[in-house]
């Protein structure tokens, strides 16, 4: 083995006696450096978080080119949260294996950073096996074409004992990371690679550097970054490295810039459109392959700039030889005149004793062009988040997204002044927290800060990362700050993630559904699925989350549900249905809580519609016994045109704008806030095209220059006093929590989320007791104090046993959550793995060198597009809740398959050869289905030229001329059927049948078993 340390570095001279003692017996130590550069190596590094970390600091690379001049060193992080060294889970194989991205960036050298998340296994022997297996591979591999690549294994770096209550203090963690280490070091020796002990030199540096160097023990911030990328410096070196600030400094921001665009390349959002289900839709997969290319070149060329910087030079960036992007058409005939929002509103259909006014526009203010999510602060601005290159950023333009908030200064109702906060890429929902924001850019959730008081972001942190990106517009969405102290978002099918926290193995789930994660103890949870495309989150004034899902229109409340038996007590999120739905899609949820509008619509839950009825419909709560709420239509709140009737339900297929239309097309209505003033703020995404399907990503008329936020206020009614929150002292905010409006109890909360945790808890604790814990109408100010301990992560079981003996059924239910919280029961849930969750058909699991014993062979060359031959066996259909049906026996194989929540309930039935066969589809979604029986294989073949009919796709029922269907459905509305009869084929095999509707083939799909 070659261990490296580093006897220049004074905080390893500083070693302490036991941790000499541990390296020596890990290995000979070493003061010169074993290992060197060559000219033009190419280094790859890959691993978990701390992999992928490395490259948005920049510092490792930043004092690894300034100690190698000359040298021309490329670096390509191909890190991944989440990551093991035999198991690499990517959302579809189209992704590519890290055979076939280490041969892309053509490695000859690859820095290993395994061993965190294979530590929880607490099984080092096995996690030998697999480093040697891998080792073994990588020697039989020439991804340069010529040289087998050199590797460095760097061990799991220590977790950090922060000294905090809100976090583990590593002493769970720490002897399985030794072990680890241990077991690296051994394989090292036994390899004879180079071996970089970071376990020790961690621990040896939270012990001498005085300021943390990690957020939650074990992500590095960028001090912890800068430190220990100058540590693999100096060791892989052999000495001390540059201190020149302003030298270091210039490479580093060219670092960080080539891998911002490194970044958007390897990590592509919407990679289901680049190199998955819908690549294959409209000319998608060469478009977006095309700005991959663009993005290599662009990288390549800020690698020259960094070899320059580090020679003590300088050159200028020139991305001239960047291939142009491919022109793009469009779907669209219709008109697509986009009227000023002044006209917009006298197309409006509203209450009689309601009225709207715009608020902001896009000629005024273009920094809210399409507006997907609205928060307003405490301060009583509005927020937005502007994702203005949807549907991701385009290379070689402007990456204009951000954040933002408008000011109404002279309390007209109008926006005067508008403020950028940050840039952030894609940015899908944010929420406030701790005098700062949490917004998702995925694959990351970032906490963004104002720490000089001039209005804009001048702190950014990565939380964590390991959301799924896959699919841009069904990924994390619609934050919210539960009263539990969690933050909770929805997201959608198509999409991988795998996230690690300080607790447990990487959270790797394949569900679409509600989530949560907490800001202050960095754990993470999955909480309930919502299938297919979950968007939308209210909580109610008792702390019922409300969620719903974008594609069916269904809408749910979530509740607790205990469950006990003589020998079990299970305890978990359960979802039971609010309404009928009646229209679809919804991209978010509201409830209507305000002093300004009359009572009727006080506690109303408002959903956002922005296809066919495109408006705001209400629902009245109600609320029956034993916790359960029910949402009863109430009417329509606002709507574009004179007609409400639902239609289209789809704009899959290019929409035909009716004779007599008086309405606006183009009115998306997105998302909606209370303001300070008790008016409603919603925001008008303002598009002509409203969906992936099946239009190009780079369709020419995807609108990025309009944007609108609307105010909708009562007639002939006082506005609800504006109430101040911001920076005024504990006791007068918790005096708020009696307040019967639930934003102002949600500004509350979030204003003491940033409040020193001491002070809030022991003036929270003296309120409680002006209280009275026998009355109702202090039932709810009670339960927000019980809440306000579980934010700052305080337990208070005597006020958890006053609340749950409260005359509040309402208040008894919500503490029966925190009193499950705070015992030993077990809160946490895992989302799904396997490969018969929807969406999920195409993902990939273990590397090929542990399953696939010829992986051993040597390669040079690796294919794109082709992805792992190791699929992990999904569950039989009938476990997943899906229909398997044997029909052979039978005279005539009658069945009936339903069409609902983008799924055939379904997966499989068998028949006979030649058997006759009385099919019937069951449509029970809103939007279009068909099924087409093909020959086995042809699924994916026939899906893919019911999309080339284009124009032509709706009238011919998406049903290609082909000899391989074998029978086929038309297009069906929703809650309509039709029953197909024909005889099943002689010929034995597995045939296949899918939905040809543009998008659907990937997931509404499945097996006719025809047997001899």
């Amino acid at each position: 083995m070659r261990l490296l340390t580093n006897s220049k570095n004074p905080i390893r001279v500083a070693r302490s006696f036991i941790l000499l003692v541990s390296l020596i017996y890990l290995g000979a130590c070493s003061s010169e450096s074993d290992y060197s550069f060559s000219e033009g190596d190419r280094i790859a590094i890959v691993g978990n978080s701390l992999a992928e970390r490395f490259q948005h600091d920049g510092w490792m690379e930043t004092y690894l080119q300034a100690a190698s001049p000359g040298k021309k060193l490329v670096f390509r992080n191909l890190g991944y949260s989440g990551d093991q060294v035999h198991y690499r889970p990517r959302a579809h194989e189209g992704f590519g294996d890290s055979d076939s991205h280490l041969s892309k960036v053509k490695a000859n050298v690859i820095f290993s950073f395994f061993g965190y998340n294979e530590s929880f296994d607490n099984q080092p022997e096995t996690f030998k096996k697999q480093l040697s297996l891998w080792i073994d591979h990588l020697r039989t591999q020439k991804y340069d074409s010529v040289n087998v690549p050199k590797v460095v294994l760097f061990s799991p770096i220590a977790h950090e004992n922060l000294g905090s209550p809100n976090l583990p203090d590593g002493s769970e963690n720490n002897p399985r990371l030794q072990a680890y280490t241990q077991a690296m070091a051994e394989v090292a020796q036994e390899k004879g690679v180079v071996f970089v002990d970071l376990f020790n030199a961690t621990q040896q540096m939270y012990q001498s550097i005085e300021e943390p160097l990690t957020i939650n023990g074990i992500h590095l911030n960028e001090k912890g970054n800068q430190e220990v990328g100058k540590y693999i410096a100096e060791t892989l070196m052999g000495g001390s490295v540059s201190n020149d600030q302003v030298a270091l400094d210039a490479i580093r921001s060219t670092v960080k810039d080539k891998n911002l665009y490194w970044f958007h390349k390897y990590r592509a959002i919407s990679g289901n459109d680049v190199w998955g289900t819908r690549s294959i839709q409209d000319g998608n997969y060469k478009t977006l392959q095309r700005e991959l290319e663009m993005l290599d070149v662009m990288t390549a060329n800020r690698d020259k700039k960094i070899w320059a910087r580090a020679n003590g030079d300088d050159i200028e960036i020139d991305d001239s030889n960047m291939p142009d992007p491919l022109m793009v058409g469009t779907h669209i005939v219709r008109d697509l005149t986009y009227i000023d929002p002044e006209e917009a509103i006298d197309r409006m259909t509203v209450p009689d004793d309601l009225e709207i006014n715009l608020f902001a526009a896009e000629d005024e203010f273009p920094e809210i062009i399409n507006p997907v999510a609205l928060q307003v602060d405490t301060k009583g601005n509005i927020w937005v988040a502007s994702w203005s290159t949807y549907p991701k950023w385009e290379p070689g333009r402007e990456m204009s997204d951000r954040l933002a908030y408008l000011s109404d200064e002279d309390g007209d109702g109008k926006a005067d002044k508008v403020t950028t906060f940050a840039y952030v890429p894609h940015p899908t929902g944010f929420e406030f927290w701790n005098g700062g924001v949490i917004v998702i850019s995925a694959p990351d959730v970032w906490f963004l800060k104002d720490t000089d008081g001039d209005g804009v972001a001048d702190f950014k942190e990565r939380l964590f990362g390991g959301l799924g990106s896959d699919d841009s517009h069904h990924t994390a969405n619609n934050l919210i700050y539960s009263p539990d102290g969690n933050i909770y978002y929805q997201r959608g099918i198509f999409i991988l993630e795998n996230i690690e926290t300080p607790y447990r193995k990487s959270e790797e789930s394949g569900s679409p559904g509600l989530y949560r994660f907490n800001p202050r103890t960095s754990d993470f949870s999955f909480m309930v699925e919502n299938t297919p495309n979950a968007h939308g989150i209210s909580i109610d004034r008792w702390g019922n989350p409300l969620i719903t899902d974008g594609t069916t229109g269904k809408a749910f409340q979530v509740y607790y549900k205990r469950t006990v038996t003589s020998t079990t007590d299970t305890n978990e999120f359960d979802k039971r249905p609010l309404f009928k739905q009646t229209i679809r899609p919804i991209t978010s949820n509201q409830i209507l809580s305000s002093q300004h509008f009359p009572d009727k619509y006080e506690n109303n839950f408002l959903i956002y519609n922005v296809i066919g009825f495109q408006g705001i419909k209400r629902y009245q709560l109600e609320y029956k016994e034993h916790g359960v709420v029910e949402g009863v239509e109430a009417g329509d709140l606002v709507f574009t045109g004179n007609d409400p009737t639902f239609r289209p339900s789809s704009e899959a297929q290019p929409r035909v704008v009716p004779e007599g239309y008086t309405g606006d097309p183009n009115f998306r209505p997105s998302d909606g806030v209370i303001g300070k003033d008790g008016a409603l703020y919603f925001g008008d995404w303002h598009n002509a095209i409203i969906t992936h399907s099946p239009y190009n990503l780079r369709d020419i008329n995807r609108d990025q220059a309009h944007g609108r936020i609307y105010r909708m206020s009562a007639k002939n009614r006082p506005l609800q006093e504006p109430v101040a929150i911001y920076g005024e002292p504990v006791e007068k905010l918790l005096e708020l929590f009696r307040s019967p409006v639930d934003g102002i109890r949600h500004s509350v909360r979030v204003e003491l989320s940033g409040r020193e945790t001491k002070e809030v808890i022991e003036k929270a604790q003296n309120y409680a007791k002006t209280l009275d814990p026998q009355s109702k109408e202090d039932a709810l100010p009670m339960l927000e104090i019980l809440w306000l301990h579980q934010q700052h992560n305080v337990k208070n079981n005597d006020l958890l046993k006053t609340v749950l003996r409260s005359p509040e059924e309402k208040a008894r239910i919500a503490a029966q959550k925190v009193a499950w919280f705070w015992s030993d029961r077990d809160s946490h849930r895992r989302g799904g793995t396997t490969n018969d969750i929807s969406g999920m058909q195409f993902r990939t699991f273990y590397e090929k060198f542990w399953v696939d014993a010829d992986s051993s062979k040597v390669e040079t060359k690796h294919e794109d597009m082709k992805g792992h031959a190791n699929m992990a066996p999904a569950k039989k259909a009938n476990e997943s809740g899906k229909r398997k049906l044997e029909l052979q026996k039978e005279p005539i194989a009658k069945l009936t398959i339903v069409a609902e929540l983008l799924a055939f309930d379904v997966s499989e039935f068998s028949v006979n050869a030649g058997q006759q066969i009385e099919l019937t589809v069951d449509n029970k979604d809103l939007m279009e289905h068909n099924i087409v029986i093909v020959e086995p294989g042809a699924a994916d073949e026939i899906a893919s030229l019911a999309i080339a009919l284009g124009d032509d796709g709706p009238a011919k029922h998406y049903l290609p001329e082909s000899p391989k269907i074998i029978a086929a459905s038309k297009l069906l509305d929703g809650k309509t059927t039709e029953t197909l009869t024909f005889k099943a084929p002689t010929k034995p095999g597995d045939y296949q049948f899918v939905c040809t509707f543009p998008g659907h083939g990937p997931v509404m799909r499945g097996i006719m078993r025809v047997l001899p």
